[in-house]
This record gives structure tokens, sequence and C-alpha cells, in this order.
């Protein structure tokens, strides 16, 4: 059997479509010595309230001069506000208790220096604890990748020994599928479309792209159905 490697950067309580490319892999590894960027996912994630959504932003500076593992938390009481506020939207969804202890241990009990150690604890409990996700989690450092963009991911997809890759639909318009192919690689597109909804808090209208907490809290132990039991049918799989 192929081992399948998923390969992307350490995101901030990522939406369920992250989660679904992560339980399609044998081995996960979080691509965090790469450049950080300015207002995107690493950072920060959208939450559901009443008429929409809000965004959740860990302060970590302005400097773009840095590796997303390089990246400092520049805030002690932002984790306290964060808490505040999925509890404010969240606290009468069916399921929230379920996840409040996490949530505490998180926001109130610990202190968190980097941002991609927040990230891959929290990605790391949500899939294997909650979403009961079967893969192993490396981080690139591991493998010393060389080389620039797609010349450095084709160096780390070798070194691990994977003969298929699994990413988003987005990676269509700029990976060489040929070179890929030329090097033993086969490329998996992961299919974002027909998530089915389930009974969201504040709707409508039904918000896809928000953080898996919202999945979590308002489904439970039924989660994994809604991001990719579906496909085969499968209501729980926990």
């Amino acid at each position: 059997m192929k081992k399948k490697v998923a390969v992307i950067q350490s995101n901030y309580i990522p939406w369920k479509g992250y989660f679904d490319i992560l339980n399609d892999a044998d081995v996960f590894i979080f691509y965090d010595d790469v450049q950080f960027t300015k207002n995107d996912w690493r950072n920060r994630n959208k939450i559901k309230k009443e008429g929409g959504t809000h965004w959740l932003s860990v302060p970590v500076g302005t400097d773009l001069n840095r590796l997303i593992s390089e990246v400092k938390i520049t805030d002690d009481k932002w984790g306290k506000k964060h808490f505040k506020t999925i509890e404010q939207y969240y606290q009468r969804a069916p399921f929230y208790k379920d996840y409040k202890e996490f949530l505490e241990h998180v926001y109130i009990e610990k202190q968190w220096e980097y941002l991609s150690e927040l990230n891959h604890y929290m990605i790391k409990t949500i899939a294997s604890d909650f979403l009961k996700c079967k893969a192993m989690y490396e981080v690139s450092e591991k493998y010393k990748p060389e080389g620039k963009r797609l010349e450095r991911l084709l160096d780390l997809l070798k070194k691990c020994g994977t003969e298929s890759y699994i990413t988003g639909p987005s990676a269509k318009s700029y990976i060489d599928e040929m070179e890929f192919s030329k090097n033993g690689i086969e490329i998996i597109f992961k299919d974002y479309s027909g998530y089915p909804e389930y009974p969201q808090l504040y709707t409508p209208p039904f918000e896809h792209f928000v953080s898996v907490l919202d999945v979590l809290f308002n489904t439970g132990n039924d989660a994994p159905y809604f991001i990719w039991g579906w496909r085969e049918g499968q209501r729980s799989n926990i």
C-alpha cells in the first residue's frame, strides 16, 4: 500500500477541510519552516456569530521576515479573550460543554510562546482525540528540504519516502503534475465540494468556511460524518 502524505502549514483552529485532508493521510507533515505570511490562516480563523462570522486572531506582531516556526505570540492576554468570545457565541451549542475542558486548558491554563506550538497542539488534539484520525505527525524541519517552492516541496516528499501526496484543490493552479510523476509521486487533489449542512447556530445562512470548532460544538461525536463520513454514508466513527 502506498504511504499517503499531506504537507500543510500549521493553521490556527483550521476549518473542516484541513482535517478532511489530515484524515486521508498516513503521515501529516507540518510545513512550518517556510515564510510566514500576513493576514493568512496561520494565526487567525473565523467562528459563526449572529448575522455572519467573527475573526479570532492570535497576536504575533508585524514582522514578515520570519519562518512560521519562528513566530512568537506577542500578548499574554489573547487566550482569555478568545475563550470568552468562543463561549459567548457557542455556549448554547449542544456539545459545547464536551470540549470546554480542552478550551480552558488551551486558553486559560497554558501560556504559549510560539504560534507553531499552539497550532500543532490544537490540531493534533482535535484530530487524534476528538475526530479519531490515525495519521502520524512530523515536522518538515526533520527532513531539511532544499530548493525553492515546488522544488523544495518535491525534495521533502522524496526524502520522506512517499509515493502519494494529498493536497487541496487550489494546488492545481501551481503544481507541475508531470514533474511529480517523473519522480514517482502521485498527486491526490482533495475535493471540498458537497459537504453536508448540519444544525448550525445563527442560521441562515449556513457557513462552511469557519473553524472546525463549529462542527464539533454543533454535532459532537457525529463531526467525522460531516467532514468525511458522509461520502460513504458513515454516520459516526467514534
